[in-house]
């Protein structure tokens, strides 16, 4: 029995020791598989090192250069105006009132007709560049009188014998015949009807015949010595009866109220906006309306006022219409200027105005339209040798290279003389004797 027992504990101690081997055998599995699986934060940062660099190149290329500069402009004409007239207002009314409106938005229309009407007088445009800032009446002088009767004339309204720049009969008559053409009986000077009984010149017609009759009474009656002085007395009551005759027809009859036109440097006009409508009081504004040809007008930032001058070639493209038409620059301020309507093209703040004028009209749907422009800064005219403007080198010798790489990994460093740039390219020359062709491949970078 005793030996039977030593038996069964010698079998547990196999065991024991079986598993010992076993445990001790997986351990050393897991250790050389961390060993070889597992790295550590230092070795794998070791491990993950930089690659060997390798470089950028871009090929030389033959083209036309252009440096370009892409700014905003509005087209707008040569003259714009707001139609705003005080009116008159009719009798009975509080305030002047829209009574009629012959012209929309968009629409042109040529001198001496009538666009709006305001308490039943027309509102007129006329030929000329001076902006009226008096009513035009009888027996005024100036230059805005001067202007009227060219106006006059040009609409075939002779202003008979009166001297250029004086408001006189024939002038009166020639405002008559204007009126008349567009329907409207013109106001006097006087702010009456003629022949009515407020009319000044019918009062001094009144008192010219009295004293007329009044001599004439006394030459017809027997002549005596003690008589002469009353005759004289007469005459000259004559004499000063006409005189206000003669001064009450100068300064009365028909005038042009300031109220009721407008003068614009050229025909045929536009209608830029209407916003009268009938029924409606006078606003601040009854219309826009402008003259001349369309031209675009926008703002430069400094940068790009060095770069724009006067004849340069401009592409203006409006991206509402798909209108696209070409132009030039015509002027570049010399001094900034605060924008009219807003930035166009400039930084906020102040910028240089630029004025473009298309080679052809534009068409009258562009008036007030954004629209984008594209200014020819310098061109090489044909075509050069150009590479990106990252393969240019500026060494301490104050020289200009280019490196090619050639097919075989060398590289070859050649001195370029650059030119024109534009759109991330430059034109180059070689110097020194180096030789640069189309499609050879210049280092541009280095890529990691």
């Amino acid at each position: 029995m005793f030996e039977a027992g030593e038996k069964s504990g010698l079998a547990r101690r196999k065991r024991v020791v079986a598993a010992l081997a076993a445990g001790a055998v997986v351990l050393s599995g897991a250790a050389l598989w961390t060993a070889t699986f597992v790295k550590s934060p230092a070795q794998a940062a070791a491990d993950a090192g930089p690659p060997t660099p390798d470089v950028l190149t871009a090929p030389v290329e033959r083209r036309v250069l252009a440096d370009t500069v892409v700014t905003r402009g509005t087209v707008s004409a040569a003259q714009t105006v707001d139609l705003a007239p005080v009116g008159v207002a009719a009798e009975g009314a509080t305030a002047p009132v829209v009574t009629k409106v012959m012209v929309r938005s968009g629409q042109t229309f040529e001198a001496g007709r009538a666009l709006v009407e305001v308490s039943g007088r027309p509102v007129f445009a006329l030929p000329g560049k001076l902006p009226v800032y008096r009513d035009l009446k009888p027996n005024t002088r100036g230059d805005d009188v001067r202007q009227l009767q060219r106006a006059l004339q040009h609409l075939g309204h002779s202003t008979g014998s009166d001297a250029s720049g004086t408001f006189g009969p024939g002038t009166k008559q020639a405002v008559g015949a204007l009126y008349a053409a567009m329907g409207y009986e013109p106001l006097t000077a006087a702010g009456v009807a003629e022949g009515s009984d407020g009319d000044p010149v019918r009062a001094a017609q009144g008192e010219v015949k009295q004293a007329q009759r009044h001599l004439d009474g006394l030459l017809g009656e027997a002549q005596e010595k003690q008589d002469a002085d009353e005759i004289r007395y007469a005459r000259e009551d004559l004499a000063e009866a006409r005189s206000r005759l003669a001064e009450a027809e100068a300064v009365s009859g028909p005038m042009v109220p300031a109220s009721e036109v407008v003068f614009l440097s050229g025909f045929p006009a536009r209608v830029d906006a209407m916003s009268a409508k009938v029924g409606g009081e006078v606003g601040e504004k009854l219309a826009t309306v402008s003259a001349g040809r369309l031209v675009i007008k926008g703002m430069l930032g400094a940068q790009e006022k060095d770069l724009i001058r006067p004849g340069q070639k401009v592409e203006v493209l409006s991206e509402v219409y798909g209108d696209k038409v070409t132009g030039t620059v015509s002027s570049v301020a010399d001094t900034p200027t605060a924008p009219e309507g807003g930035d166009q093209g400039a930084a906020a703040g102040q910028g240089y105005a630029v004025v473009v004028k298309p080679v052809s009209t534009l068409p009258p749907r562009l008036a007030g339209q954004d629209v984008r422009l594209t200014v020819e800064a310098a061109s090489t005219g044909k075509k050069v040798l150009v590479v990106p403007v990252s393969a240019l080198s500026a060494g301490a010798d104050s020289r200009t290279t280019v490196t090619v790489l050639e097919d075989s990994g060398t590289r070859r460093r050649i001195e370029v003389r650059p030119g024109t740039s534009g759109d991330g390219y430059t034109e180059v020359v070689p110097a020194g004797g180096g030789e640069l062709a189309p499609g050879d491949k210049v280092i541009v970078g280095v890529a990691r």
